[in-house]
């Protein structure tokens, strides 16, 4: 299963001849090595935002400075996500998964033993690298090594699930490692689980060909520069719980206009580079364009819309950090529902009655939670909305990475995978921005007592990402036709 360099016709079909030719032995293996790393890479966020009052004490933070344990992290991650795709593509997917494991892994244990705020946030960025690297390639290995059709749609279910329900896992498995172990062992963690993973990959998961070609260096500096760039100026951008907005603020604007005229270099440079990063062909497609921005928009609710339902139970029912988790295990339940329900679906329905229904859906959910009011019980007020949001997210996240990869030439896999990654990434650095200023903004605005005030302006937060997910289901309508599992996206 070595991975050799050839060159591959930019035409050829990816999930096709790679993907037949490739050996493919012990797939349960297999599926068990990729969903260990993506559930790695996601749950690393929660799971870490548990601990931040134990960090904050032990090591001195600011309340300010507190929010780089998790900013350094996702500026790296989402940063040097297009370069850690393209990397697998030239170098090798599964040498480059291996890479990203042990990366991963050596930054949890060093930053484990941190004493010193720099030493954290230095391994937290590391951390976030390794990340980068690891999530394009584990998401093109699943197409070098399980075969088209059901095999691949029922694993693209549990990649997909692994991907949602990570967030809820992570608060469980955070509360419980914070208050009976130590802040430190969010991170060490980590550790025996990636270098299982990174042994068994050489031995479980396809090797695919190492592709001809070179960095796109320029290309490489200005977009990645320019992604943190921008995920930088929103994150301090928020609004936040003072009502105060920091829209205006010089730094949040030099940091945003320089995000953009980067991104605004990168991709001019794309389009001149023979070796471009990001090649314009991937977007030339109205169904992958529709993915990516389906997608985009799914961060934005993912990453904002459950910020603020994670302080709702704690601010205003009073839940403690376990009890908040154990409070969302039936979202991931109906996670997982909705991929097994997506996966079994797929080869007879095709991928787009399943967005639609899962874009409806969540923008159901989501209305119903801005419905919630500080009197409202677990049972009535919560459950049922985060259930119904739940298996939306679910019946989304298993078609989306096949329509962004489908008909995908070998040569652009893991920068199309990546693409999709970043999607995400920069989706939930909006959305928590955008949801903030509206939650905090309302919350600053409304009469009456200060519970009564966080309610109203959460509630509006939520009714602005069912918005969102509205918009995401007009997106799906408009641009995908994909019209079976694996098929060529339509035009």
């Amino acid at each position: 299963m070595s991975e050799t360099r050839t060159a591959a016709p930019p035409s050829a079909p990816y999930a096709g001849g790679a993907a037949k030719a490739a050996v493919r032995p012990r797939q349960g293996l297999a599926l068990l090595v990729i969903a260990t790393a993506q559930l790695m890479v996601v749950l690393d966020a929660t799971i870490t935002n548990v601990a931040l009052p134990r960090i904050q004490d032990a090591l001195h933070f600011s309340g300010a400075n507190l929010s780089w344990v998790v900013n350094a992290y996702a500026l790296a991650f989402g940063g040097l996500l297009l370069l850690g795709g393209r990397a697998g593509d030239l170098l090798g997917r599964r040498r480059m998964f291996v890479v990203g494991l042990l990366v991963f892994s050596a930054a949890s244990l060093v930053g484990g033993f941190a004493t010193t705020q720099a030493w954290l946030l230095a391994a937290r960025a590391v951390q976030g690298a390794g990340g980068a690297i690891v999530a394009p390639a584990a998401l093109s290995l699943i197409v070098t090594t399980f075969p088209e059709g059901r095999p691949r749609a029922r694993t693209m279910g549990v990649y997909s699930a692994m991907s949602v329900a990570g967030g809820a896992i992570g608060l469980v498995a955070g509360g419980l490692l914070v208050d009976y172990a130590s802040w430190r062992w969010v991170l060490f963690v980590n550790v025996p689980f990636g270098l299982a993973a990174a042994l068994l990959a050489p031995l479980v998961l396809a090797g695919a060909p190492r592709l001809a070609g070179r960095l796109d260096i320029p290309g490489a500096l200005t977009g990645t520069a320019g992604v943190a760039a921008l995920v930088y100026g929103l994150s301090d951008a928020a609004t936040g719980p003072d009502g105060v907005s920091h829209w205006g603020d010089a730094k949040v604007v030099v940091t945003l206009t320089a995000g953009v005229v980067l991104l605004a270099a990168f991709g001019l440079i794309e389009a001149r580079s023979r070796h471009a990063l990001l090649p314009g062909r991937l977007l030339r497609d109205r169904a992958r364009l529709g993915a990516n921005l389906v997608m985009l928009g799914l961060g934005t609710v993912l990453f904002g819309a459950f910020f603020f339902l994670i302080l709702f139970v704690q601010e205003i029912w009073g839940y403690s950090a376990i009890r908040a988790g154990v409070a969302f295990l039936p979202l991931t339940v109906a996670v997982l529902a909705g991929s097994a329900v997506a996966s079994a679906l797929l080869p007879r329905v095709g991928t787009r009655p399943l967005l639609l229904v899962g874009c409806a859906a969540c923008a159901g959910g989501l209305y119903w939670l801005s419905l919630l009011t500080e009197h409202a019980g677990y049972a009535g007020g919560l459950l049922a909305p985060t259930l119904v949001t739940g298996a939306g997210l679910g019946l989304l996240f298993v078609p989306l990475p096949l329509v962004a990869l489908a008909g995908v030439a070998e040569s652009d896999s893991g920068v199309a995978s990546s693409l999709l990654n970043a999607g995400r990434q920069v989706g939930g650095a909006v959305g928590l921005a955008v949801l903030s200023t509206v939650a905090w903004t309302g919350a600053a605005h409304a009469h009456g007592a200060y519970r009564h005030a966080l309610v109203i302006g959460f509630d509006r937060a939520f009714a602005v990402a069912a918005g969102i997910s509205v918009a995401t289901f007009f997106v799906t309508l408009a641009l995908i036709r994909v019209r079976r599992a694996g098929a060529q996206p339509g035009r």
